[in-house]
């Protein structure tokens, strides 16, 4: 994949195939709880990236990228704390598994998406801005 697709596909396919890696070594011991763990973060990462890089490409002014980071940030911390609310409380999902996995999800995820705006900004090496 090359070009506009990359980052987003990249984000996708590092959440299913360690998904993947870690369903076949754990089976049902942390499934679906590690998927559950990963859903989240993987569709506001994406979600997050395309508005990033729509911005961004629109007028190429990292000010404006802040600006919408900061927003971004309080909608995330709404929706993920529903998002956490609902897995536990509703869905009962089993803590440990979802929590595990939510958090290295949310955290590579958005490590991701900092390489990518990095990437974006300074017209690195397969940047989308190709």
């Amino acid at each position: 994949m090359t070009g506009r697709g990359r980052p987003l596909g990249m984000m996708i396919g590092v959440g299913l195939l360690s998904w993947l890696i870690v369903a076949g070594i754990a089976g049902t011991r942390a499934n679906p709880e590690v998927l559950y763990g990963m859903a989240g973060p993987l569709a506001v990462a994406a979600l997050s990236w395309i508005m990033t890089e729509r911005t961004y490409l629109s007028r190429p002014e990292p000010t404006r990228l802040i600006r919408m980071a900061v927003r971004n940030m309080a909608i995330k911390a709404v929706f993920f704390g529903t998002y956490m609310g609902v897995m536990l409380r509703v869905l009962t999902v089993r803590p440990l598994p979802f929590v595990v996995s939510f958090i290295s999800y949310f955290l590579a995820f958005h490590l991701l998406e900092a390489l990518f705006i990095q990437r974006l900004v300074t017209g690195g090496a397969g940047s989308s801005s190709r």
